[in-house]
């Protein structure tokens, strides 16, 4: 599987997180609520930038972090972006 990582998005995953207040083992459990299968684990990998996320657990996040989707997308760069 094709991993496209940008580092600049993670990090972003990780101030929003932050910003919330919330685990990953606590946002796993709100993504799971709202119906979601992401595993705290599988959420610690796309943070990292080691994994992709799917749109409906974007959504997902979107929800619970209470934010536009440009939150998860600032200052992210396509030049940035690799494959790996």
């Amino acid at each position: 599987m094709m991993v496209l990582t940008n580092k600049t998005f993670a990090k972003n995953l990780l101030r929003l997180r932050g910003e919330s207040g919330l685990s990953q083992y606590a946002l796993a459990r709100e993504m799971q609520l709202r119906g979601s299968s992401m595993s705290r684990s599988t959420y610690a990998k796309i943070e990292l930038g080691q994994g992709n996320i799917k749109a409906s657990d974007l959504v997902a996040l979107k929800e619970i972090y209470d934010v536009d989707y440009d939150e998860f997308f600032k200052d992210v760069s396509i030049i940035e972006t690799e494959n790996e």
